[in-house]
């Protein structure tokens, strides 16, 4: 019985949760304050983000500081893709660029899962700091060849003219994009949660409790990761390209090994494994980042203070602490 009344708390809070960011935008812009919906959209993709990275982490064990690699190349795919759209410049083989954002999406989300496949077909085959350690190189990589890329801007970045596109809706409008990026995390969650609950699910999470034993029942613990881990890439590409047209601008930034980490401490922040953990630590760092950010620029600090209360004193996070134990993770 009391197993039953957490799980219903935890799924009370994340609907209260969704129901706050959806609630956020209609308000403001009930009032004329689309800086407050601009704030919204940024919180739903950084936690489109974390969750694709969640995948990896709180189901799989999978510490990867390589993610911002996958951020960012989605975030690239529609810089690209949008520039040779407005150009008329055609891409390899004779293709052309889209403003289509369903388009672009596809392109991120099949571009960003096969290079997960291949950075974790290789990072793989180590664990702990050396899995750690050689996510971050492989993002490194990635992260230098773009600012080496001078026919796309470079260190300078790349800037998207006018925001993409999407059939029947004026994406201009912060509400209809905030709502097109609402929809998207809302897709990202019901995916991981079909994931967590499925035989696929079980045996990731069996996988990061113990390997050996999972390997003796016959499942391949190797192959499982690496599912796992491309999925994880794709979801964070996908949430990549959302942020390039968020800003309309994309920059080598998003692949910087900071925003890897930043993607880590959201999720340690909502609580690792967590179906809405990502939401609620995106939720607790943009508004510490508004709030804080307009008194020091040393707010990071405050946050730091907050990360390790949480690390010492709330190993669940901030759904740990509203909504008590998880019957998953």
């Amino acid at each position: 019985m009391r197993e039953i009344m957490i799980l219903t708390r935890e799924n009370l809070t994340n609907l209260i949760l969704a129901a706050l960011l959806l609630a956020v935008p209609f308000a403001a812009d009930a009032l004329g304050q689309p800086f407050y919906i601009t704030l919204a959209t940024r919180i739903a993709i950084l936690a489109l983000a974390a969750t694709g990275l969640n995948l990896a982490l709180g189901l799989g064990g999978l510490v990867s500081f390589g993610h911002a690699a996958f951020f960012g190349i989605g975030g690239y795919v529609a810089g690209i893709l949008a520039a040779h759209a407005f150009s008329g410049d055609p891409l390899l083989f004779g293709l052309s660029g889209t403003k289509q954002m369903w388009a672009i999406w596809t392109v991120a989300v099949i571009i960003s899962g096969l290079v997960g496949l291949a950075i974790g077909a290789i990072s793989l085959r180590t664990s702990g700091v050396y899995f750690i350690m050689i996510t971050l190189a492989f993002a490194q990589m990635v992260y230098y060849f773009a600012i080496s890329w001078p026919a796309y801007g470079g260190e300078d970045g790349l800037s998207i003219l006018v925001r993409n596109q999407f059939p029947g809706v004026m994406t201009m409008i912060p509400l209809n994009f905030f709502l097109i990026c609402y929809v998207a995390l809302l897709l990202a969650l019901g995916l991981f949660a079909l994931i967590r609950a499925s035989r696929f699910g079980t045996a990731l999470q069996a996988a990061r409790q113990n390997e050996v034993r999972v390997a003796t029942v016959g499942i391949q613990p190797y192959r499982i990761r690496l599912t796992a881990f491309a999925i994880s890439a794709a979801i964070t590409g996908l949430a990549g390209a959302l942020f390039a047209d968020l800003n309309r601008f994309v920059s080598p930034s998003m692949l910087s090994w900071h925003m890897s980490g930043e993607l880590i401490v959201l999720i340690i922040l909502g609580g690792t494994g967590r179906l809405f953990g990502p939401l609620a630590g995106a939720a607790l760092y943009v508004i510490f980042e508004y709030a804080l950010g307009g008194l020091t620029e040393r707010w990071q600090f405050f946050l730091g203070l907050i990360l390790l209360a949480v690390v010492l004193f709330a190993r669940g996070g901030l759904l740990g602490l509203l909504a008590g134990k998880a019957k998953h993770g």
